[in-house]
């Protein structure tokens, strides 16, 4: 019971937001091995999440010949990639189960992703969603901008265009820049959001002020893990996404596992709650 009058009570569920740790990049190599164990109990189950994340980038870049639109299956490829924290939720749930020594049951994962749909993340991939969205509208703007609204054929076109014209090196140069603004902003919001809302109760918002404050926070180590995400990201793209199959599990287990370093664990909340209540 709180004595203090100079304390209000607490509102009831009330739970303080996560706290947020300092986080070296050299924690982070050790969440990456961590991530790589994850990965090689649970193979045949990550393996798995990383097809499915490869076959529809597949089927994303296949989708822009068949509407004979072959010219946007770069910026259309690379914007599918933003999608990988939403694609990697049942990494996440798998990676949680290892850490508390739940079956592995392959069913129960999947309901686990299936519930989601309810709760919080379903409107942290809205987010995502609309930052794909936005992806797509600029990669048209500055074509439009920059190479008019002639159709560009073929890919090889496009790519003939792109490299080898003024207009088509500004294209590419402002378009990377833009992307990389985009890329960073999202990555900011997203890059402890879907593992912290599958464990916690929380609402997204207050997620994304979580994964926000983990980079400000440690801005260096989360330089750093961009670089390598973004490294693995080209890597696991080539050739036609079939790198993904390994290359998102690893990074999906290695997200849980810096979520775990970069938020203090919830019974230190709790304790931090019960201080609050007790006028501390």
């Amino acid at each position: 019971m709180n004595d203090n009058p100079n304390v209000l009570p607490l509102p009831e569920g009330y739970r303080p937001p996560p706290k947020v740790r300092d986080v070296s990049f050299s924690e982070i190599v050790n969440a990456a091995g961590r991530g790589m164990t994850d990965f090689r109990t649970a193979r045949l189950k990550s393996i798995f999440f990383g097809l499915v994340y490869a076959l529809g980038g597949i089927a994303v870049v296949l989708s822009a010949t068949w509407l004979d639109m072959p010219w946007i299956s770069y910026p259309l490829a690379t914007g599918f990639l933003l999608l990988g924290p939403f694609a990697a939720v049942g990494l996440y749930e798998i990676s949680r189960r290892l850490e508390t020594g739940e079956p592995l049951a392959f069913g129960e994962i999947l309901s686990v992703m299936y519930a989601q749909r309810s709760r919080e993340i379903g409107w942290m991939s809205f987010v995502v969603l609309f930052f794909f969205i936005c992806w797509m509208y600029q990669v048209r703007l500055l074509l439009a901008l920059f190479l008019g609204f002639e159709p560009i054929d073929t890919f090889t076109g496009f790519l003939q265009t792109v490299f080898t014209t003024g207009p088509g090196l500004m294209f590419l140069l402002v378009g990377h820049v833009v992307g990389a603004i985009l890329s960073a902003v999202l990555f900011s919001l997203s890059v402890i959001s879907f593992p912290i809302l599958l464990d916690r109760n929380i609402d997204f918002i207050t997620a994304m002020i979580a994964s926000v404050q983990t980079v400000v926070k440690n801005p260096l180590a989360m330089l750093g893990w961009a670089a390598i995400v973004v490294i693995l990201l080209i890597v696991g793209s080539l050739p036609m996404f079939l790198g993904m199959i390994v290359i998102l599990p690893v990074l999906g287990h290695t997200t849980w596992h810096l979520y775990r370093l970069a938020i203090e664990p919830e019974d230190a909340t709790s304790a931090a709650e019960d201080k609050a209540r007790a006028g501390e």
